[in-house]
C-alpha cells in the first residue's frame, strides 16, 4: 500500500476528534460559523460521526469527528471512509488518546484491496504530528500485505506465491529463507504436509518454507502458520457454499509472514524462525482418503477421519520442526474450525493456552491494541475424543465432545514444542462492509502479538 501516513505536508485540513463531553466547549470555542453548521446539521460527536464544515470560500474547512462516550483510537479506522481524498492533520484530540494507535487506525482503515480494478480512487493522507511515523507504517504495511495475501484468489496465491513473498520478506531483513517441495517432502521427514498436498497439479505441488532470522544467543520465537490455499474438503468435499471463502484458508500462513515482518523491520532482540507448510487441499487419484492412516515428522500415527480436517494434520508437521528448535515461544496461526466463529463469531479470534503468564500478556496487549482476542480453555477431559482404534490418534474428534475448536487445539498440543505456545484460531476476514473494515480479508491478532513479543523480550 503506499503511504497514507506523513511526516508533514504544506497544507492539511485540520480535523476536530471530539468525545460527546467535549463537544459543546469546542464548539464554543470555534468560529461561529462551525459551530452554526455543527448545530444546524445535528452533530452530537456520536462514535464514528463525521461532518465536513465548509469554509466561507466553499472549500473544505475543517472535519469534526465523533469519538463517542468512551474515545478509543481504534475509532479512528472509520474516518478514511468517510473523507474525501486529500490531506488531513489531527488539530484537536482528547489528551487521552494514543497518538500512535490513532494514527495506526487511520492506516488500517484506508486499506482497500484494488489489485483487480481497473479505476484505484485516491486515498485521503495524514500528517501524523508527534507520531512515531516508521513504526506506524511498518505494521500498517504488514496488515495491509496480509489481508492482500488472504484477498488474493487462489489461482495468484498458490503455494509458489506465498514461497515467493516469503522469500521476499526474508532477503529484504537479510533473513534466509528453505524450502522443501514435492516428493523432497517425504526425504525431509515432513509426510503429513505431504499427504494433504500431493493431489494438487505439479505446479502447486505442496512445501515447508522457513525463515530463520537473528543473531546466535538470542532466545527464539517459532511463529507457525496455516497456508492452505485453497480448501475443497478433498474427498470429502465441501459443498459450494463452504468452498466459496476458501482462497482465504491460507490466512494462518498470511498473518505468520505478516507478524515475522513486524518482528524483524523492529529488529526485536530475538531469533525468528517463521514456518509455513503451503498446500492445497485438491481433489485427484492421488488425494488422501477418510479412512488412511498417515505418518506424521513427530513419530505419531493420525488416522484420517475427515479431509476437510486438514489444516491440522500440516500443522502437526510443522510445530513438530518448531519443537526441534527449542523455542523460548511458540505461535501458531490458522483458519483452522469453523466452530471457532459459532463460539465467538467473525471479529474475536480465540486463543489457546495453558501457559497463565503468557495469556495475561496476550489478553493486555490485545486490548491496549484495540485487536480482540478471547482466551478459550484447552480442556483435558476432551482429549480422549482423539483416540483412534487404529493409530495413535485420529483428526476428527468423536462427535460426544462437540467443542470443534477446542478438540483441533488439543490435537495440536501433541505435537506443540513443551515451552510457552499458543494457538489462534482466527478467522482472517471482515463478512460485512463496515466503514474502516471493508469485506475482505482482515489482520486479526498480529498487532497485539507483536507488542507482546515486544515487551517480552524487552
Amino acid at each position: 500500500m503506499s503511504d497514507v501516513i506523513l511526516e508533514a505536508a504544506e497544507t492539511a485540513t485540520p480535523i476536530q476528534a471530539l468525545a460527546e463531553a467535549e463537544l459543546s466547549a469546542a464548539l464554543d470555542a470555534a468560529p461561529a460559523f462551525v459551530k452554526g453548521f455543527a448545530t444546524f446539521s445535528e452533530f452530537k460527536a456520536k462514535a464514528g460521526q463525521v461532518l465536513l464544515v465548509p469554509g466561507e470560500d466553499g472549500g473544505l474547512h475543517t472535519v469534526l469527528f465523533g469519538l463517542g462516550a468512551a474515545p478509543d483510537a481504534m475509532g479512528f479506522r472509520a474516518l478514511p471512509a468517510k473523507l474525501p481524498a486529500g490531506t488531513y492533520r489531527i488539530a484537536q484530540a482528547p489528551e487521552r488518546l494514543d497518538r500512535n494507535q490513532a494514527a495506526l487506525a487511520f492506516a488500517l482503515g484506508s486499506y482497500r484491496f484494488d489489485r483487480y480494478k481497473a479505476k484505484k480512487d485516491e486515498r485521503p493522507r495524514l500528517v501524523a504530528e508527534g507520531v512515531e511515523v516508521a513504526e506506524v507504517r511498518q505494521v500498517a504495511h504488514a496488515c495491509a500485505l496480509a489481508r492482500d495475501m488472504v484477498n488474493t484468489p487462489a489461482n495468484d496465491m498458490g503455494p509458489l506465491q506465498i514461497e515467493t513473498i516469503a522469500r521476499e520478506i526474508a532477503e529484504q531483513h537479510g533473513a534466509t529463507c528453505t524450502v522443501v517441495t514435492g516428493e523432497g517432502l517425504l526425504e525431509a521427514n515432513y509426510p503429513a504436509v505431504h499427504a494433504v498436498g500431493r493431489a494438487a497439479v505439479a505446479e502447486r505441488a505442496p512445501r515447508m518454507i522457513e525463515i530463520a532470522w537473528g543473531e546466535a544467543g538470542r532466545p527464539l520465537v517459532a511463529v507457525v502458520g496455516k497456508g492452505v490455499v485453497f480448501d475443497t474438503g478433498g474427498l470429502d468435499i465441501k459443498p459450494s457454499a463452504g468452498m466459496r471463502l476458501m482462497k482465504k484458508d491460507m490466512g494462518g500462513a498470511a498473518h505468520a509472514l505478516a507478524l515475522g515482518r513486524m518482528i524483524m523491520a523492529a529488529n526485536l532482540p530475538v531469533r525468528l524462525a517463521v514456518l509455513v507448510p503451503a498446500v492445497e487441499n485438491a481433489i485427484s487419484g492421488d488425494a488422501m482418503r477418510p479412512g488412511d492412516v498417515l505418518a506424521s515428522r513427530k513419530g505419531l500415527t493420525i488416522e484420517v477421519g475427515n479431509t476437510d480436517a486438514e489444516g491440522r494434520l500440516i500443522l502437526a508437521d510443522a510445530l513438530t520442526r518448531a519443537a526441534e528448535l527449542q523455542p523460548a515461544l511458540t505461535i501458531d496461526l490458522a483458519t483452522l474450525t469453523g466452530a471457532a466463529r459459532i463460539a465467538l463469531g467473525p471479529q474475536l479470534p480465540p486463543f489457546f493456552t495453558d501457559d497463565e503468564e503468557l495469556a495475561a500478556q496476550i489478553e493486555r496487549h490485545a486490548k491496549a491494541a484495540g485487536d480482540p482476542l478471547w482466551r478459550l480453555p484447552l480442556w483435558a477431559p476432551y482429549a480422549d475424543a482423539l483416540d483412534s482404534d487404529i493409530a495413535d490418534l485420529k483428526n476428527d474428534p468423536d462427535g460426544w465432545a462437540q467443542a470443534g475448536s477446542v478438540t483441533a487445539a488439543l490435537f495440536l498440543q501433541k505435537f506443540a514444542p513443551s515451552g510457552p505456545w499458543v494457538h489462534l484460531d482466527i478467522f482472517a476476514w471482515n463478512p460485512r462492509n463496515r466503514p474502516g473494515w471493508p469485506t475482505g480479508g482482515e489482520a486479526q491478532a498480529i498487532r497485539g502479538l507483536y507488542a507482546m513479543i515486544r515487551e517480552r523480550f524487552a
